[in-house]
């Protein structure tokens, strides 16, 4: 384990870039698996939106041509320096632009990304044991190293590793990207990369890689259906024997109660009458009356992912329980409004903060009693191991991370950690909604220790780390 070396790509890293899970994992789970005695490195775009900071406290180490169709563009390499090496890998046209994805000729930047990483490596004259691609824009790479690169003695003893991160966003694309790619048309077959008339980059990835991960155990069971496969069940299916889930962890320095500077009172398992003290000052900062009723949080992307329709069918009947409801998140504008609506006609009750701001985050984390994360899939989730960090005690569908994390609290036994729901059902949700407050008001003693087993459990990445270096072992 100790001279493994390990290259992970990613198309975000916190604290560079960011849209969603994804950046948090590339940011924390090389750090851990550097602490478990690996050599590894990062490699992820230059763009645009990366703090200027981050851009001065780095250095050009290397510059090449990579091939792409029929034309050459010029990469070049910039590494900054901290607790691991991060590499950035920049074109101006490319990776220059006001959003991270979601362009046209997003199959052509990737493309040139993925290309541009395998010939970056003779210049640093380092050579992985391992490559570990992520999601879809890094898929390609799994496939040009097995195809094209293998032959050539620098690449030869190489192995992939491809984690599917959220498997509903699959890079599909005209079939012109194949030229990109340096791939002939024999690859636009069923059994290859071609997904109903398109070309899928993360098929490239499911095929051609050495080892498939996904980011929860129960996960990478629930894509092998077609409920939860968006298309590509049949092929995770064949792959079933390569397959695997490994659960993301938690940066317990990050979401650490005792030591977190952005939430107003610090407090710890021995301490939670100090937990109720950052409730009142929460109360006091969104405008809501300061009251000891249960606070239920929402700190979520606003999407139909999130279970927000089971939300919209039983807000009202919610909201007319003694409670606090408090929101924190942006996304598709039905679920803005809908929330916007709520606080208008409920401003007693409902603080709808519809923005991204993590010193926020982490206060309504501190404050909260219950925290709603009822999706209709969830791949791994981090809310719900950051709720349980702060004892908040979180209301979950069993499924995907969530099935894996959350185990209902059972009053007679004192075990568990939250309450969960499995039919995805409004009144499914609502009635363990109803639970989780009935044992808030009516057994203190009983949720006090539901507090403290939700801080006793351990989502740290150090298990997953020695898990992946395991697996990386073995290849």
């Amino acid at each position: 384990m100790q001279n493994t070396k390990v290259l992970f790509v990613s198309a975000e890293v916190v604290p560079f870039a960011k849209t969603g899970g994804l950046a948090d994992v590339s940011g924390s789970l090389p750090q851990a698996l550097a602490k478990v005695g690996l050599d590894v490195r990062v490699v992820m775009p230059n763009y645009g939106t990366i703090d200027h900071k981050y851009r001065q406290q780095s250095h050009k180490v290397c510059d090449y041509e990579v091939e792409l169709g029929w034309d050459k563009k010029k990469a070049e390499v910039f590494l900054y320096e901290e607790e691991i090496p991060i590499y950035f890998l920049h074109h101006s046209h490319y990776f220059y632009r006001d959003q991270l994805y979601g362009y046209e000729d997003d199959h052509e930047r990737f493309a040139f990304f993925c290309k541009g990483v395998l010939e970056m490596l003779p210049y640093l004259q380092w050579q992985p044991d391992i490559i570990h691609c992520n999601d879809w824009h890094t898929g390609p790479i799994c496939i040009l190293l097995k195809e094209h690169y293998s032959y050539q003695s620098f690449y030869r003893k190489m192995a992939t590793v491809y984690t599917i991160h959220n498997l509903q966003y699959q890079g599909i694309f005209p079939k012109e990207s194949l030229q990109f790619l340096g791939l002939s048309s024999m690859y636009d077959h069923p059994d290859a990369l071609e997904f109903y008339g398109g070309i899928n980059y993360m098929k490239a990835g499911l095929f051609y890689s050495n080892a498939l991960t996904t980011v929860s155990p129960t996960y990478s069971k629930e894509i092998q259906t077609s409920a939860y496969g968006h298309g590509l069940d049949g092929v995770l299916q064949k792959q079933n024997a390569r397959l695997g889930g490994i659960l993301n962890g938690l940066d317990y320095e990050k979401y650490n109660p005792q030591k977190d500077p952005f939430i107003y009172i610090p407090y710890d398992k021995k301490s939670l009458e100090l937990k109720k003290r950052n409730k009142i000052k929460l109360q006091e900062e969104l405008g809501l009356p300061v009251s000891d009723v249960p606070m239920i949080s929402l700190i979520t992307r606003l999407a139909d992912q999130k279970g927000l329709d089971l939300i919209q069918q039983k807000g009202w009947e919610l909201l007319q329980k003694d409670i606090q409801l408090v929101v924190l998140g942006t996304g598709e504008e039905q679920y803005e409004k809908m929330f916007q609506g709520m606080e208008k006609k409920f401003p007693q009750k409902v603080s709808a903060n519809l923005k991204f701001d993590e010193e926020l985050a982490h206060k309504i984390y501190a404050a909260s009693d219950l925290f709603l994360m009822p999706s209709c899939f969830e791949p791994c989730g981090l809310g719900q191991m950051i709720s349980l960090r702060y004892g908040t005690i979180p209301i979950v569908r069993k499924t995907g991370g969530l099935a894996d994390t959350i185990q209902p609290f059972d009053p007679k036994t004192k075990k568990g950690n939250g309450f969960v729901f499995t039919q995805y059902h409004p009144d499914a949700m609502m009635e363990v909604i109803l639970q989780a407050l009935d044992l808030y008001k009516e057994e203190p003693k009983k949720w006090k220790i539901l507090m403290g087993n939700a801080m006793d459990s351990n989502y740290s990445w150090e298990q997953s780390a020695l898990q992946y270096a395991e697996l990386y072992q073995h290849l």
